[in-house]
């Protein structure tokens, strides 16, 4: 980046326009549902999904929450475009509401607008419920606006109970679930730390990946001393599979790390390589050559210069 003395510094253009535009407007207008055209068809079934009973749960206890985003129709002035919310109207149409606050947009950006947007790791939604209920907020109010079950809510706000706050706070953006905590806190603080660590080098965050964890932590790591097994217990891993597990999870965290390092140049080297093989292969004379000499250089080339990412490149199939 270059600093420019305030002597040298380039002039801005006169002429262009320096403002950030803004994605919406500063007013939201009020629009009749009727007026509201949707730009895709929601598919079938949708109304039996959970997402969509969440939906109608929140609307009937608290009302919207999220406005619609819309866009004027040019050749009409009395309809709008639908760009983001075409479940939310569908719920309001069900519910006989006929008016909606809407966000208009300056662009017609036909993209869900919630797929630009993090969703709530559990933490998160955990420490809302939290600040919601010390605020008064009753349980079976905050079950009605997220669709839930009161029992749901409650387990939601012990989430963290057990949870040592170096962990908490390394897992606070993750979409761990809830029964990976269940894992955690059976664990030692420490070995918490130790076994978040390992899911976030991993980015591993299952409930299996959390079950070998816990198998492979040692007795005095856990929170509280693991029961014997029965001698005619054999569903359990033995200590030798655990001490092995252990070495193997460790061997692989390092590898993992060791192969970050080196990813994104590698990647850049390979795609500069299909690039070059791609460019070759527009040459007709060394297409022709290849052809006649070397047939099966050729049929690799090709497979390599049609690959759209480096990723997505699969392993040749076994010759008959």
């Amino acid at each position: 980046m270059t600093d420019w003395p305030s002597a040298e510094r380039p002039p801005a253009d006169p002429g262009a326009d320096n403002r950030v535009r803004l994605g919406f407007e500063r007013q939201s207008v009020t629009v009749r549902i009727d007026q509201i055209v949707p730009l895709k068809t929601l598919r079938e079934g949708v109304r039996e999904s959970r997402k969509y009973a969440q939906i109608v749960s929140s609307i009937k206890a608290i009302g919207l929450v999220e406005a619609p985003a819309v866009i004027p129709n040019p050749k009409n002035p009395e309809q709008y475009f639908l760009l983001d919310g075409h479940l939310r109207i569908e719920v309001l149409k069900q519910l006989r509401i006929e008016t909606v606050e809407c966000l208009v947009a300056n662009d017609d950006e036909t993209y869900t607008y919630n797929k630009r947007v993090n969703r709530l790791p559990p933490i998160q939604e955990h420490r809302m419920i939290v600040r919601a209920i010390e605020r008064g907020v009753t349980e079976a109010v905050i079950a009605d606006a997220l669709g839930l079950e009161v029992g749901s809510i409650r387990a939601r706000f012990r989430l963290l109970d057990g949870i040592c706050e170096e962990t908490a706070d390394m897992l606070k953006d993750t979409n761990c679930s809830m029964r990976v905590f269940d894992m955690l806190r059976r664990m030692s603080p420490m070995r918490q730390i130790e076994a978040a660590d390992l899911m976030i080098g991993q980015n591993n965050y299952s409930l299996i990946f959390a079950r070998a964890l816990l198998a492979a932590t040692p007795d005095d790591q856990l929170a509280a001393p693991a029961k014997k097994a029965r001698k005619n217990d054999l569903t359990g891993p033995t200590s030798q599979q655990i001490s092995r597990m252990e070495r193997e999870l460790a061997t692989l965290q390092t590898q993992v790390k060791s192969v970050e390092d080196s990813y994104g140049i590698d990647n850049l080297h390979l795609t500069f390589a299909r690039g070059y093989v791609a460019k070759l292969l527009s040459n007709a004379r060394v297409v022709r050559w290849l052809s006649n000499h070397r047939q099966e250089y050729l049929a690799e080339f090709q497979r390599i210069a049609e690959i759209e990412t480096i990723g997505s490149m699969t392993a040749p199939a076994p010759q008959e």
